[in-house]
């Protein structure tokens, strides 16, 4: 493991990208404005980065449009496409020093996982879709003998890809390697948080023989890139990661304009729910810590509702109110460090007003709850724990997107179906119980896309993420499953005649 001078050193010399790649060519924005990436572990900024609006999406989908046209990419056979990705996934790897460290300076993310998780990540998705490129087959429907049934999938065309910040090029690859290996082109506008891996990926994706205009990248805000993309009628899907509020706009966005297709992973308020029962009771306590306070809590499956049984209720509590101390925040350039800074001051001040509002609703704090590292210029807060919570109050109820757990006590199966159910988000939850029986009726109960058996997110490409109710829309990501959102499904009817032999 490389030491903290070492990344200091590292962080001291490395030059971002910054410009916006439109047709494979590094620009400034249409209008001459940039805006400032901050690293949130010292408030200071990293670099100006061009600031896209109408004008330079209007120019990224053009370039797409006419790669996609003329067939540059869409024509070429599957195992082409997917020989590229594979290499770009090798590109990604050979410089995947200089991507985590892009990724820690630009969100926060602890050293230590931006490598292990997020590169990797990106990684293994590129070369996972790469090389499933050509074992993809269409379909022959089940005709009489005087029809032929042809079901054949076909690229949508241009792809708006608007993502978040919190897993930068983890979730760009999700996005972009199944819309890329269908054969579409792709304008990415990444979370003005968090621009710079998303900016390197792209150079990488030309030097692996992604063609010019394939894939284009335009930094900017919601407001200006976000919607101009929602509203282009000349796009013809938009994938979405972030909140059920921006999600909702992209709807409006599609009704105003073409109706483009919209799918959209919109957040959720996960409950992590231990029954008396759970095989390894300190092992699920442990997984707790994970749940919430790994990646400073800014996660959308994050475990924010512990739901225990009343009879381990106390302890679970305790416990978990000690364990939340060895998750106290630090420098995200020292190997040594599992939680860093939250990514902005806007989003540290939404988790602090959260913690304020579960004191004020009544809720009991066990741990935690104040800003730390001042004296840093980051955005530190530590680790929070609230007990005797209900679930009716703001902590249980929003997602925060930040370490702070609310603990509800449960007496009976029912009641925890309940509690759990009762939210507008189904992204996830967590069960831990020896009871086979309870296992089965509690994943069948549970409303929510994924649901964990006596472990909290373990999972890989080839299993489908995605949500219910305001938790997502419009499709999976992960495994094949993800290519439905990138591709039309067409039916060639084809009429063989009356007679023969």
């Amino acid at each position: 493991m490389t030491t903290l001078a070492h990344w200091t050193e590292a962080a001291a010399a490395v030059t971002p990208r910054n410009k916006m790649l439109i047709d494979g060519k590094w620009v400034d924005s249409a209008s001459g404005k940039t805006f400032e990436t901050v690293n949130p572990a010292t408030g200071q900024p990293i670099t100006s980065v061009a600031e896209g609006e109408d004008g330079d999406i209007d120019a990224a989908v053009s370039s797409a449009r006419a790669a996609f046209d003329d067939g540059r990419w869409s024509k070429l056979t599957p195992r082409d496409r997917g020989q590229t990705l594979v290499k770009l996934a090798g590109l990604i790897e050979e410089n995947g020093e200089e991507l985590q460290l892009l990724e820690t300076l630009d969100v926060g993310k602890p050293i230590r996982y931006s490598r292990r998780v997020d590169v990797a990540q990106a990684v293994h998705t590129y070369s996972w879709y790469g090389e499933a490129a050509d074992k993809l087959y269409d379909d022959i429907s089940p005709t009489g003998p005087n029809a032929l049934g042809l079901i054949t999938r076909e690229p949508i065309g241009v792809v708006g890809s608007v993502t978040p910040w919190n897993f930068p090029m983890m979730i760009n690859s999700w996005k972009l390697a199944p819309a890329l290996v269908a054969g579409n082109s792709v304008v990415l506008k990444p979370a003005e948080q968090s621009p710079l891996s998303a900016l390197r990926v792209a150079e990488l994706a030309l030097e692996a023989g992604i063609p010019p205009g394939v894939l284009n990248v335009v930094p900017g805000y919601g407001e200006t890139a976000g919607r101009a993309l929602g509203v282009h009628p000349d796009v013809d899907g938009i994938t979405f990661t972030g909140s059920t509020e921006v999600g909702k706009l992209f709807l409006q966005y599609a009704g105003q304009s073409n109706m483009k297709r919209v799918s959209a992973e919109t957040g959720g308020k996960t409950p992590n729910i231990i029954f008396a029962d759970a095989p390894d009771l300190e092992f699920a306590i442990g997984a707790v810590g994970f749940s919430i306070f790994w990646n400073t809590g800014e996660m959308c499956i994050a475990g924010s509702r512990l739901l225990v049984e009343r009879s381990v209720y106390d302890r679970v509590v305790e416990e978990v109110g000690e364990l939340s101390k060895s998750w106290m925040p630090g420098d995200p350039l020292d190997p040594a460090t599992k939680a860093g800074p939250i990514v902005d001051q806007a989003q540290l001040a939404r988790v602090l007003h959260y913690v304020e509002r579960g004191q004020e609703q009544g809720a009991r704090l066990v741990s935690g709850g104040n800003q730390t590292l001042s004296e840093s210029g980051g955005y530190y807060v530590e680790p929070t724990v609230f007990a005797d919570v209900s679930n009716n109050m703001d902590i249980a109820r929003d997602e925060i997107f930040g370490p702070v757990l609310s603990i509800i006590p449960f007496d009976t199966e029912q009641e925890a179906v309940a509690i759990a159910n009762e939210t507008r988000y189904g992204l996830s939850a967590a069960v831990w119980t020896s009871n086979l029986g309870r296992a089965h009726r509690m994943s069948a109960a549970l409303k929510a896309g994924t649901v964990w058996i006596n472990n909290f997110d373990t999972s890989d490409i080839t299993a489908p993420f995605g949500g219910y109710k305001e938790s997502g829309f419009g499709g999976k990501d992960k495994s094949l499953l993800a290519l439905d959102k990138y591709t039309n499904v067409k039916t060639t009817w084809i009429n063989l005649g009356r007679g023969g032999v």
